[in-house]
C-alpha cells in the first residue's frame, strides 16, 4: 500500500504576511530607490557591460514579458550612466556655396551651434544696414562719380571724332537710346527721301560706298565704346568690392575670433564672405523691391538671405551628460529627420533651414531605446535604422525619391556621423525570431539583458519592493501605503507570482493595484491606502474582466455544462483546465470518462481522433499507455482498446495536466470500481507513474471549490494536486478558511498509487515477484480484468482460425 498523504492544512495553502512584519507605519518613511528597479542583477550587469562596449556591434536587446517594465528598467539605468559622460557636441546645417543642393553639415561643441546661429543673423542684420551706408557717403559717391566722369568723357571724345569724319563724307551721326546710326545729310539736316531720289546712280553708288566706310568706322568706335564701358564696370566693381570688403572684414572680425579653433566654421566664413562680396547688391536698397512689397503685401519676399543663415540641428546647451532618447512611434521621418517644403504661389520650395531632426541626431552621443513592437511596425524604418548603426551616419533622404514614387528636386544634406548605443526592448520570443531570421540582427545586437518575472520572497527583496512603492507613490502623486496595504500587497505579488517562495517582477501588475487602491482610498477620504483598498481593487479588477468565467459557472451550477461533486461512478473523474481571457485566468472544472473494451487499439483520446487536442495532449495519452504496459503488461498481451473524452468540451485541448487524472479514469473503469465524484484532480504523469508538477494550479483549486460552494460542501470534497505544485499554493482567503474548518480538502501526491487510493478508498497494491499483485487492492483487479481481456482474444482468435482456413481452400483454374 502506498503511504497515504498528509492533507494540506490552512498554513500550507496560502503566505500570509503579517502587517506587524513590516517595520514602517507608511510607504513615506522609505526612502524611495535609486531607479525603481527590483530583482533584475542579471539584466542590470548585461546593460552596465553593453554601455560600455564602444563597439558598435555591442548594442542591447532588453528582453523582458509584458509589465515587467523593460523599457522603464532601460531608461532608468541609461539616465543614470549618461550623467556620467560629457555632453555630445551640437550639430547644425549651413548652405553649401559650392552645391547648394547639398548643405553642409557643421560639428561645434556642446552649446556653440546657437552661438554661430546668432552670430550670423547678426551680422547678416548689420550688412543690410552697414553696406548700404557705405554706398551713400561722399567719398563713394566722389569716386564713382570720378570713375564715371572718366568713362564719358572718353566716349564722347570717340563720338565726336566718328561725327567729324561722317559730317565730312555727307553723313549725320545719329545717337540715340537704341545705338548709334549715319544717315546722308548736311549741314545738320537730313536729306529728304525725294531729293535723294534724284541722284544719279554713280551718285547713289558713292554715297553707299562711302556710308559702308563710315560703318566700319562706326563699328570699331562703338567696339571702342564697349571696351571702355567693361574696363568701366570692372574698376566700378572693384570699387564696390573694396568699399564692401572694408565693411564685411570688419563686421566678421567677431565672429571669426570666436570661432578660430574650429576650421570647419572658418572655412565656411570665408565662403560666406566671398558669396557677399560678389552679390553685394543683394544687400543695397532697391527701390523697386520695395514698391513691389508695398504693391502686394501678401506675397512672400525672396528669400535671398537665408544661405547665409545657420540651421541649428541639435543644440545640447542644455544637455547634462549624454541624450537618452525614447520615441514611440519610430517612422521613418521620425528617426531620420525630414526636409520641410513651404508653398510659394503654388509651387513648393525649400532650403536647408527646413531641415528637421529626428530621433536619431537628438540620441547621437548617448543612447537610443525603442520597443520592438513599434520598430517591427516600420520595415522601412527597420532596415533604415540598422543600416544607419552599422555604417556610423544618419543620412536625410526623401522617402518618396529613395524608393522611386516621385523624382523632384530637392536636398541632399551632407550625412553626420552617427555614434550611440541603440537599445531594444521587447518580449523574449521576438529576440528569439530575430535573431533567427533577421542576419543583421544577431551581428549587430551581441547584449541580451534578459529581465526575470519573478524574484525570491527575501527580506532584501521585500525592503526593495517596499521603496519602490514609495517611489512610485511619490513619483505618481499617489497617497502613500501603511502597513496593512504594503503587507496586502506583497501577498498579491506572491500570488501573480504564482508561489509562496517567489515575488513576482511585473511592476506593471504592481502598480496597476496601487493605481486603483488609491482610487478607492480617495472615494473613502482615507490619508493611506490600507488592506481593504487594495482587496476591492484587486476583486473590481478581477470583476471588471471575470464574465465569462461567471457564465460557465453559471452553466456549471444548471448542471448543463455537468460537473458532480458527489456520489461514486466508475469511470469518471473530475479534471481541472485552466482558460486565459486575456487578463484574467481561471479553473475550469469538467468531467473526464473513459471506457475499455477488449481489442488492440491501446488508449484513444475521443479529442485527439477529432482533432481537437494538441500536441502536448497526445503525448500525454501515449505515456498512459506506456504506463499500463509497463505495470500490467509484463505476462501478457495488452488486448485492451480503452477511450477517454473531455466531455462537453467545444473547442482545442492542450496540455498534459490532466494525464493522471485520464489514468485514474481508465483504471477506474478497467477494475469497475468507482471513484468518488467529490474530488477533482490535477497533475501530469510519467510513465514510472510520478505524479508531476503543472501550471495555474490555484485557480484550478478555486475553480472546484467555487462549485462545490454552490453545490454545497459537504465535508468530504477536495482537490488532489502534485506534491511539488505546493510551494505555489496562494488561494483564496476563503478556501482556506474552508480547509481550516474541514469543508474541503487538499491532498498532495506523489504517485498514481496514492491518488488512485484517495479517490476509490481502495488500496493500490503493490507487484510481488510472480508478477502479480496482493489480493483486495485495485491493482489486483486491474490485472485481473486485463487477464481476463486477454484469455478472451487468445480464445476468439482460436475460433477465427479454421474459419479463416475454409475460406482459403484451394481453388479451381
Amino acid at each position: 500500500m502506498a503511504k497515504k498523504p498528509r492533507e494540506l492544512a490552512a498554513k500550507d495553502l496560502r503566505m500570509c504576511v503579517d502587517p506587524k512584519s513590516v517595520e514602517v507605519a507608511f510607504t513615506k518613511e522609505l526612502c524611495p530607490v535609486a531607479h525603481g528597479v527590483v530583482g533584475q542583477e542579471r539584466a542590470i550587469e548585461a546593460i552596465k557591460f553593453g554601455v560600455g562596449m564602444a563597439d558598435p556591434e555591442y548594442n542591447i536587446y532588453v528582453a523582458g514579458t509584458t509589465d515587467t517594465g523593460a523599457t522603464y528598467m532601460a531608461r532608468a539605468l541609461l539616465e543614470e550612466e549618461a550623467t556620467k559622460q560629457p555632453p555630445p557636441p551640437d550639430w547644425c546645417y549651413a548652405h553649401n556655396f559650392k552645391e547648394p543642393d547639398k548643405p553642409t553639415a557643421i560639428q561645434l561643441p556642446a552649446g556653440r551651434a546657437n552661438e554661430l546661429k546668432k552670430g550670423m543673423d547678426s551680422l547678416v542684420e548689420a550688412l543690410k544696414v552697414d553696406i548700404p551706408t557705405s554706398f551713400s557717403t561722399d567719398d563713394y559717391r566722389y569716386k564713382e562719380q570720378v570713375l564715371r566722369q572718366e568713362f564719358e568723357n572718353k566716349r564722347r571724345k570717340i563720338i565726336d571724332v566718328l561725327r567729324e569724319k561722317v559730317e565730312a563724307e555727307g553723313f549725320l551721326l545719329q545717337v540715340d537710346p537704341q545705338g548709334v546710326s549715319i544717315i546722308p545729310g548736311k549741314d545738320g539736316k537730313i536729306v529728304p527721301p525725294e531729293q535723294l531720289a534724284k541722284f544719279t546712280s554713280e551718285e547713289k553708288k558713292a554715297l553707299r560706298d562711302r556710308g559702308d566706310n563710315l560703318s566700319v568706322e562706326m563699328n570699331q568706335a562703338m567696339n571702342d565704346i564697349g571696351g571702355l564701358e567693361s574696363g568701366y564696370m570692372e574698376r566700378r566693381k572693384q570699387l564696390h568690392h573694396r568699399v564692401a570688403l572694408a565693411v564685411v572684414k570688419k563686421r566678421m572680425q567677431a565672429i571669426v575670433g570666436k570661432f578660430k579653433d574650429q576650421s570647419h566654421v572658418l572655412n565656411h566664413l570665408a565662403a560666406v564672405k566671398q558669396d557677399i562680396l560678389e552679390n553685394i547688391d543683394d544687400f543695397r536698397q532697391r527701390p523697386e523691391a520695395e514698391a513691389q512689397k508695398a504693391a502686394f503685401p501678401g506675397a512672400a519676399s525672396p528669400q535671398v538671405m537665408n544661405k547665409y543663415k545657420v540651421n541649428v540641428l541639435i543644440d545640447n546647451s542644455e544637455t547634462e551628460g549624454a541624450p537618452v532618447v525614447y520615441t514611440s512611434s519610430p517612422t521613418y521621418p521620425a528617426l531620420f529627420g525630414r526636409i520641410e517644403r513651404e508653398a510659394i504661389f503654388g509651387a513648393l520650395v525649400t532650403d536647408f533651414t527646413m531641415i528637421k531632426p529626428g530621433a536619431l541626431h537628438e540620441a547621437n552621443g548617448g543612447y537610443l531605446v525603442l520597443k520592438a513592437t513599434d520598430i517591427l511596425k516600420w520595415y522601412v524604418s527597420w532596415e533604415a535604422l540598422k543600416r544607419a548603426v552599422r555604417h556610423k551616419e544618419v543620412k536625410i533622404e526623401d522617402l518618396g525619391e529613395m524608393y522611386g514614387f516621385m523624382t523632384t528636386r530637392t536636398l541632399k544634406p551632407e550625412p553626420i556621423p552617427l555614434n550611440l548605443k541603440l537599445v531594444i526592448t521587447g518580449d523574449p520570443y521576438i529576440y528569439e525570431l530575430l535573431y533567427a531570421y533577421d542576419d543583421r540582427f544577431k551581428q549587430m545586437f551581441k547584449i541580451k539583458a534578459h529581465l526575470d518575472d519573478r524574484t525570491d520572497r527575501s527580506k532584501k527583496r521585500i525592503r526593495e519592493c517596499l521603496c519602490c512603492m514609495a517611489r512610485f507613490c511619490d513619483e505618481e502623486g499617489l497617497k502613500h501605503i501603511d502597513r496593512t496595504g504594503m503587507a496586502r500587497i506583497l501577498e498579491y505579488s506572491m500570488e501573480v507570482a504564482g508561489s509562496r517562495d517567489k515575488m513576482t517582477l511585473r511592476l506593471g501588475a504592481i502598480a496597476d493595484v496601487i493605481r486603483e487602491a488609491n482610487y478607492w482610498a480617495v472615494q473613502e477620504k482615507r490619508r493611506h491606502i490600507r488592506a481593504s483598498h487594495v482587496d476591492k481593487a484587486i476583486q473590481k479588477k478581477i470583476y471588471r474582466s471575470n464574465l465569462v468565467e461567471e457564465r460557465i459557472q453559471e452553466l456549471i451550477k444548471k448542471d448543463i455544462f455537468w460537473v458532480e461533486t458527489d456520489g461514486h461512478k466508475v469511470g469518471q473523474i473530475n479534471g481541472l483546465a485552466i482558460l486565459q481571457t486575456g487578463d484574467h485566468m481561471f479553473g475550469k472544472p469538467g468531467r473526464i470518462t473513459a471506457n475499455v473494451s477488449m481489442g488492440k487499439a491501446g488508449v484513444i483520446a475521443i479529442d485527439r481522433e477529432s482533432h481537437l487536442s494538441g500536441n502536448l495532449h497526445t503525448k500525454g495519452v501515449i505515456i498512459l499507455s506506456s504506463y499500463l504496459r509497463e505495470n500490467f503488461a509484463h505476462n501478457k498481451p495488452l488486448a485492451l482498446t480503452a477511450s477517454l473524452c473531455f466531455e462537453q468540451t467545444y473547442g482545442m485541448v492542450d496540455g498534459d495536466s490532466a494525464s493522471s487524472t485520464e489514468l485514474f479514469a481508465i483504471l477506474s473503469a478497467i477494475a469497475e470500481v468507482p471513484i468518488f465524484q467529490g474530488f477533482a484532480v490535477t497533475g501530469s504523469v510519467s510513465q514510472k507513474g510520478e505524479i508531476q508538477p503543472i501550471g495555474g494550479v490555484t485557480p484550478k483549486i478555486e475553480g472546484f471549490f467555487d462549485i462545490c460552494k454552490h453545490k454545497g460542501l459537504t465535508g468530504s470534497q477536495g482537490v488532489i494536486v502534485p506534491a511539488k505544485n505546493v510551494k505555489e499554493l496562494m488561494l483564496r482567503k476563503d478556501v482556506v478558511k474552508a480547509v481550516e474548518d474541514g469543508k474541503f480538502h487538499i491532498y498532495p501526491i506523489k504517485t498514481i498509487e496514492q491518488g488512485i487510493e484517495i479517490l476509490t478508498g481502495m488500496k493500490a497494491g503493490k507487484r510481488r515477484k510472480d508478477g502479480t499483485y496482493s489480493k483486495d487492492t485495485l491493482f489486483r483487479l486491474v490485472d485481473d480484468r486485463l487477464k481476463d481481456l486477454a484469455a478472451k482474444a487468445r480464445a476468439f482468435g482460436k475460433q477465427e482460425e479454421p474459419q479463416q482456413q475454409q475460406s482459403s481452400g484451394p481453388c479451381c483454374g
